[in-house]
């Protein structure tokens, strides 16, 4: 990605020990140092597929409990930057705003994470200089901070992570689970899908591909699915082939599963960083889930080799 610099980076205001009218500045709590009462903030913008993108800073009051969402709403307010510019709005993606939905991933101060649950007191503790905000690298990007996840997707495709049905008709009680299979089975659901452990992952390279001249929309998206497929499908599909395998009814198409985890670009392709179980915001027990899937790849491999 190329950048450019609308000028020379300059210092954010420091922290006051005094506000308007003699009173204090605000405190986080009474063991730290008072908090700016302006934020300095970087964004990196890009304003269409493709194009360049351009770093831009932009001036944030400071108000108690306020989170990088918070941040963004406020530089949307005011659409303008910090030498007095009027510009476009920044874009980025957000749902839930409580750390569920998994759309507002991006780059804060270098380190992938939530918009929504980084909180802009603890980022300003850690960083005086102010607050720096990208689009994810692994993922092309649409505009601004809003990136193209449709790959991330595809993977979830690839292995089927879902429970199968033939109908909408009653099938009666199902199969019953355990109380330790739920235990186990739990952390693994409650992946969102935020892409974190993708970004995290040094196997898990950045894949583009650009319409070509006169090609047809179908043409197209079969020739960028297949770009997809041949990249690592990633530790969150690994996982949640796992979670469905273990299912009563999901273990129906487990074989089909490990086909997908087995092919091209599957789990052969992790090369144990453990990044991804570092980053993910829900803690989920990524790297157990690959060693998990990496056994059963090999008894399913060995199985098929004696059942011909």
């Amino acid at each position: 990605m190329s950048t450019k610099h609308n000028g020379p980076a300059t210092a954010s205001t420091p922290p006051s020990t005094g506000a308007a009218g003699g009173e204090p500045a605000p405190h986080d709590s009474g063991d730290h140092l008072a908090l700016p009462r302006t934020i300095d903030v970087r964004v990196l913008r890009q304003d269409a597929p493709g194009q360049e993108s351009y770093w831009e800073r932009h001036a944030v009051a400071w108000e108690p409990n306020m989170n990088v969402i918070s941040v963004l709403q406020k530089i949307a307010a005011g659409a303008r930057a910090q030498d007095g510019r009027q510009v476009a709005p920044v874009a980025w993606d957000c749902n839930c705003l409580e750390e569920v939905c998994g759309s507002c991933t991006m780059l804060i101060n270098g380190r992938t994470r939530m918009a929504c649950s980084a909180l802009v007191d603890r980022l300003v503790e850690e960083h005086p200089d102010g607050i720096e905000l990208r689009p994810m690298l692994k993922f092309p990007v649409v505009r601004d901070l809003v990136v193209d996840r449709r790959r991330l997707f595809r993977s979830l495709e690839r292995v089927k992570a879902w429970v199968p049905v033939d109908g909408f008709y009653d099938h009666g009680a199902g199969p019953r689970i355990s109380p330790e299979e739920q235990e186990d089975a739990y952390p693994l659901s409650t992946c969102m899908s935020c892409g974190c452990c993708l970004e995290a992952c040094p196997q898990f390279t950045r894949i583009e591909t650009v319409r070509r001249d006169g090609e047809t929309e179908e043409a197209f998206e079969q020739r960028r699915t297949a770009a997809f497929d041949r990249g690592f499908i990633g530790a969150h599909a690994i996982s949640q082939a796992v979670l469905f395998n273990g299912h009563p009814i999901g273990k129906l198409i487990a074989d089909e599963r490990m086909e997908a985890v087995t092919d091209q670009g599957g789990i052969q392709m992790c090369g144990n960083a453990q990044n991804c179980v570092a980053v993910c915001p829900k803690s989920i027990p990524l790297t157990r889930s690959i060693a998990r899937a990496g056994r059963a790849a090999t008894m399913w491999a060995i199985r098929k080799i004696f059942d011909r």
